[in-house]
């Protein structure tokens, strides 16, 4: 798996275009997680340096 970062092609700058977005892909290429919109690269960067900081011990709730 490999994180990927992007500058949104589409939309306003009010709905996101130019705007920094990143998404999980597995070995195959699809997309199994992906994040909001942000201003900033180091925001967006920042996101994915939690992620993968989350330990393998931490509980899922199902709802």
């Amino acid at each position: 798996m490999y994180f990927e970062i992007y500058r949104q092609s589409k939309g306003t700058s009010n709905t996101g275009k130019g705007q920094w977005r990143w998404r999980l892909r597995a070995g195959n290429n699809e997309t199994v997680a992906s994040g909001e919109s942000y201003v900033n690269k180091a925001d967006c960067l920042h996101v994915i340096k939690l992620i993968m900081g989350v330990q393998e011990g931490t509980p899922v709730k199902e709802i």
